[in-house]
């Protein structure tokens, strides 16, 4: 869920009027305090686990790459044009994943040190790994100047 839906989702929440439910408060005297937990433990875990991600995806590379040997170049072969460019895209996009689950996982990671930051300062640091990862545009069944 992105953070807008999850924005949009709050919002619908406050124009229905339910007095019963606030997202962002629990009501005096509804026992429902001592229900939230967080376990810091978890989320440090978490975090170390998105960023051990990076070794099978940094093994996948490599495999990649000792597939792609030995194309060399084949100038007028369209299909091997093809296919280096799509090498490429994908090197590039999946080398960006390794990155993004470094980074996603040292946030997840320092939010289990400090729960305390607000939606705002999340959010933030959320959006800037969204785009700094921004997708890459198909390329795919593209005439590009052939």
């Amino acid at each position: 869920m992105s953070w807008n839906e999850w924005e949009q989702l709050k919002a619908d929440a406050t124009a229905r009027g339910s007095a019963r439910m606030q997202l962002n408060h629990i009501p005096d005297g509804s026992g429902g305090a001592g229900k939230l937990r967080s376990d810091k433990k978890i989320w440090t875990m978490a975090g170390e686990d998105t960023k051990g991600l990076q070794g099978d995806i940094g093994k996948a590379l490599g495999k990649l790459d000792d597939g792609q040997s030995g194309l060399g170049e084949t100038p007028g072969c369209e299909s091997a044009a093809a296919q280096k460019e799509l090498y490429h895209s994908w090197k590039k996009y999946v080398a960006d994943v390794k990155s993004r689950c470094g980074e996603l996982g040292g946030l997840l990671e320092r939010s289990g040190h400090d729960l305390s930051k607000s939606d705002a300062q999340v959010k933030a640091e959320l959006d800037k790994i969204a785009a700094k990862y921004k997708d890459t545009d198909a390329v795919g069944g593209q005439t590009k100047d052939r």
